[in-house]
């Protein structure tokens, strides 16, 4: 698992990919800082993390996610996973790794807007914490979906589409009935946001996370038996 991250690591930083999202992302953290924090004089960074998850995820999960196995299906170096020695839960638990270490970074780079909040005010470093834990798990989520989007298709652009239909249906899905409410992540991100750890918005997206990935690691397993 641990070589599968490091390759895909390497690979974000190798090429622009990293650093676009990285960009966009601070791009964004930045908008939501002016909108939600310096216009209201306000030293709570809660706003700022959760319109940077609903809005920014959209954006930045498909970047970082379509390219996973779709591109190695395009370009044929499939086979070389496939008939890999490692196992391929260690294939998909090491890319979609590498991908929130990306996001991971970006956050200890946000860890900025704390600062300079502190310069003026005297913000809660604990409730930020948890703000970041809420925006980790959320992002994990987001990333297992757009991870099994790449898996089932060989064409990145497609891949890229259906995770970012999944995502912005995930947001209107509890408006049309609260039957949905399970299928929407940000209603498992309301509480973070507000510094409150709640171990069933935790088991939420953990669960998410946890499902998407598995359904991964069958549909690229079944391609193995058939290979």
């Amino acid at each position: 698992m641990w070589a599968i991250f490091k390759k895909e690591f390497k690979t974000y930083f190798l090429s622009p990919i990293g650093y676009v999202v990285i960009g966009i992302f601070l791009f964004v953290f930045s908008v939501f800082f002016y909108l939600t924090t310096v216009e209201y004089g306000s030293v709570d960074l809660g706003t700022l993390y959760y319109y940077t998850a609903l809005y920014g995820l959209m954006i930045i999960v498909p970047i970082l996610t379509m390219r996973m196995f779709a591109e190695e299906r395009k370009t044929g170096t499939e086979q070389l996973i496939l008939t890999s020695p490692i196992s391929m839960i260690g294939v998909v638990l090491g890319k979609l790794l590498a991908a929130l270490a990306v996001i991971i970074i970006t956050l200890l780079i946000s860890f900025m807007y704390f600062f300079i909040v502190g310069y003026f005010g005297t913000p809660n470093l604990i409730v930020v914490l948890v703000h970041m834990l809420g925006f980790i798990l959320v992002s994990a989520a987001a990333l297992s979906i757009g991870m099994f989007a790449s898996s089932i298709t060989e064409n990145q652009i497609i891949a890229g589409i259906i995770t970012i239909a999944f995502l912005i249906m995930s947001l209107f899905m509890q408006d049309l009935n609260s039957v949905f409410d399970n299928l929407s992540l940000m209603n498992f991100y309301q509480k973070f946001p507000s510094g409150v750890i709640s171990l069933k918005e935790i088991i939420g997206l953990v669960s998410f996370t946890g499902m998407f990935t598995a359904f991964t690691i069958i549909v690229m397993q079944r391609r193995k038996l058939v290979k």
